[in-house]
């Protein structure tokens, strides 16, 4: 049996989930991994086979999505081209995490296209919704990367085709602890505007890991360092917080290590007010912008001392052979 697995390449999420589905998805069939996407800072330990352009959100630097700078990159023509030319027709089965130019491939040659992403699990409708109704994301997120059969992750299992977050073993394998400082990953925001603003609150030991900067540096209270993923995890586990944006799997592993928790969802990212709406509704404080307004709530969450409680098992290989067993031919 041989199974294309396609992972998004925008952001982290992806590619982190994918260090640990590909191995159980190996148990089972030859695996070729395909990612797109222009925004990763992670390293898939495997052969990828096909590498694409696709369609990359490009990160603003006040805390959204830069709309025309995404429009720019993403040209009509190559995605056409991309999608004609990647092989999907040569394998048995098609595993696709929210990966457009597979999923499309797909769709145009009438060939079964597995949906296993976060996104389906956000969107379905048995999830929690934000109160303002974001037309043209829901329509991205429902046109995006196409899918025959879907099954997703969220923070909660809120359907039977929906399971809690993959957490990459290792993370599983810290044993967290409180050093006093505050982790932070917020890429839609510069290093100006993050020191603006974390300086306001000079008690507090900020680390800061930033898409903008390529050398760590230091002031006041506040350091930046570029983006590591070892670094990044090991902070995590060892801070006394995590602030972040709304994706999906940096929260859901600051979840699973107990950390108190504030996100802000990132304009113009449907994605990310739905995630934002289902942390709200477990009980993560969730704050618009990075703003002086929001320094209270800032202020608040720093006071605070109970983290959310989640149950998040290893459940990564039961949810893979679950879905070859329903779909191989």
């Amino acid at each position: 049996m041989k199974i294309l697995y396609a992972v998004q390449g925008t952001g982290n999420g992806h590619l982190c989930r994918a260090i640990d589905i590909i191995p159980s998805l190996r148990k089972h069939a030859e695996v070729d991994v395909i990612v797109s996407g222009i925004q990763a800072d992670i390293n898939l330990p495997f052969e990828v086979k096909y590498r694409y352009h696709g369609l990359s959100f490009i990160f603003g630097k006040t805390g959204g999505v830069d709309l025309w700078r995404t429009f720019m990159s993403s040209t009509v023509r190559k995605f056409v081209k991309e999608v004609n030319s990647v092989p999907v027709d040569q394998y048995d089965l098609v595993i696709n995490d929210f990966e457009p130019i597979s999923a499309w491939g797909c769709y145009f040659k009438e060939k079964p296209c597995i949906g296993l992403s976060h996104q389906i699990g956000a969107f379905d409708p048995a999830s929690p919704k934000p109160e303002e109704t974001d037309m043209l994301g829901k329509f991205i997120m429902k046109n995006y990367a196409p899918a025959t059969h879907s099954y997703g992750f969220h923070f909660k299992s809120y359907a039977s085709n929906i399971f809690t977050p993959v957490i990459r073993q290792a993370v599983r394998e810290l044993e967290p602890k409180d050093l006093g400082h505050y982790t932070v990953y917020l890429p839609s925001y510069d290093d100006a505007h993050l020191l603006k603003h974390l300086s306001r609150f000079p008690d507090v030991k900020w680390e800061v890991f930033s898409k903008h900067n390529k050398k760590p540096f230091k002031l006041k209270n506040v350091s930046i360092n570029p983006i590591n993923s070892d670094a990044f995890v090991q902070s995590m586990a060892t801070s006394s917080g995590v602030l972040c944006g709304a994706g999906f799997e940096t929260p859901a592993e600051a979840l699973f290590l107990q950390k108190k928790l504030l996100v802000i969802p990132m304009k113009n990212q449907y994605e990310q007010h739905l995630n934002a709406a289902s942390l709200e509704e477990i009980g993560v404080p969730v704050i618009k912008s990075l703003k002086k307004k929001s320094e209270l709530e800032i202020e608040s969450w720093l006071n605070a001392k109970a983290s959310v409680r989640v149950d998040y098992p290893d459940c990564t290989d039961d949810i893979v052979e679950k879905i070859i067993e329903n779909h191989k031919s």
